[in-house]
Order: C-alpha cells, then sequence, then structure tokens
C-alpha cells in the first residue's frame, strides 16, 4: 500500500510539469452534445482527433497572440486530461488509472484556415498548432476532482459571458478518449487530452480580454495582441 502511494504521488508530482516535460497535446473536437444540436450536424459515433505541438502552450502572464496571417481565430474553453503514466491498448475499465491530473485549457482555433481545410479536406493542423494556441492553468491534481465529468466551464471576453456549459455534456467521457485514443497511439506521461468545448465558441480579436474558468478549481486571464 505504501509503494502504491508512494506510485501514484510521483506520478502527480510528475504530471506537474507536464507544459515542460509534455510530448503530444491531443485534442477531441466536437465532443459536447450542446455544440452539435447547436450546429446541426450528426453526432460523431468515434471521437474526432487532432494533434497540436507543445510549441503551442501559454502559460498564463503572457498573452495570447493572433498570428497575422490568420482572419478569424475563435476560443474553446476545455477540460484537460494529464497523462500520468504511459499506457497503450487501455480499456475503458482501465483508463482512469492512467490519469495523472487536469487543468483548465483554451483551444484557440483558426476558423479562417480550419473552414478552408474542411472543404479541401485537408489538415487542422495549421489552423489548431500556431503559436499560443493552448494557454493552460496550473496544473489540478488527480484526487482534486472526484468525476471529472461534473464539472462547469465558463468563458468571458471582455467581462461578457460567452460560454457557459458542463462536462456532463461530453458525449465521449474521460475513459472513452483514453481507450480510444492508446489503440493507435501511445500515451505518455505528460501528454496533455483536450476534451472538447461547449456551445459558443466564437472569434475574437487583438484588445480583447479573455477569462475563463472550470469549477471553483482554476481560473484564467489572458491579454489579447496581434502579431
Amino acid at each position: 500500500m505504501v509503494r502504491l502511494f508512494a506510485m501514484a504521488f510521483q506520478r502527480n508530482q510528475d504530471a506537474a510539469n507536464f507544459v515542460v516535460n509534455g510530448k503530444k497535446i491531443v485534442g477531441v473536437a466536437l465532443n459536447y452534445m450542446c455544440a452539435v444540436k447547436a450546429r446541426n450536424v450528426p453526432v460523431p459515433t468515434e471521437p474526432v482527433v487532432f494533434l497540436k505541438p507543445t510549441t503551442s502552450y501559454l502559460l498564463e502572464g503572457c498573452p495570447i497572440v493572433l498570428p497575422k496571417v490568420f482572419t478569424k481565430v475563435a476560443y474553446e474553453v476545455e477540460l484537460g486530461v494529464v497523462i500520468g503514466s504511459r499506457c497503450k491498448n487501455v480499456s475503458k475499465a482501465d483508463a482512469m488509472q492512467y490519469v495523472g491530473g487536469y487543468c483548465l485549457a483554451l483551444d484557440l482555433t483558426a476558423q479562417c484556415n480550419l473552414t478552408a481545410a474542411r472543404a479541401k479536406g485537408g489538415s487542422w493542423t495549421l489552423g489548431k498548432g500556431f503559436d499560443t494556441s493552448t494557454p493552460v492553468s496550473r496544473f489540478i491534481p488527480m484526487d482534486a476532482i472526484d468525476d471529472p465529468h461534473t464539472l462547469p466551464l465558463w468563458l468571458k471576453v471582455n467581462g461578457e459571458i460567452k460560454q457557459s456549459g458542463c462536462t456532463a455534456d461530453l458525449i465521449f467521457k474521460v475513459p472513452d478518449i483514453i481507450s480510444y485514443v492508446s489503440k493507435y497511439m501511445t500515451l505518455e506521461p505528460n501528454d496533455l487530452i483536450l476534451t472538447g468545448t461547449p456551445h459558443g465558441s466564437e472569434p475574437f480579436k487583438a484588445g480583447d480580454v479573455i477569462d475563463c474558468g472550470l469549477a471553483d478549481l482554476a481560473t484564467m486571464h489572458f491579454k489579447v495582441k496581434g502579431e
């Protein structure tokens, strides 16, 4: 029992450095039922997965920078799941054993780029992976959250509420995502999974101020500037 506790403690300590030590960011698109209904599109039958580079991370205190090559960048507030230990081909029943903790995150998306990419069947990489496109909060330890599927999320732009949702509305829950992704690629300690965003994602601009929160666990504040 002591050894298991020590291993869990070390896993949390290591995961707390996910921004520095993580190798990849795995995003899931169209994963809130409210967003599916609002867009009047079919409910996904399996997670829609994309990758972001770790160079897209941004910590509070630094500004979000909108690349001059994009004309329409939108905010997406999300629950982030930090992987605590290496996993491959894990079952849904065992998936939570590999979670090290959580964070509040934004998945900033260049809608101008993704619209064109979708029309041509192209990659989402540029529209999702630009510098400063993944602002994240401090690490939230695993034991601080009893159930990751009961957490309210919110986002404000210039003090006005723009997104308000709850992780109970996730189509694919945390174990579903981990199990699915691990069939195709190994998830390693400090990797981050972005679980999707509620309805309300809209473009923002230079000069705006973005505030967001995850229950009473984390908040973030960012100023926005142009490149």
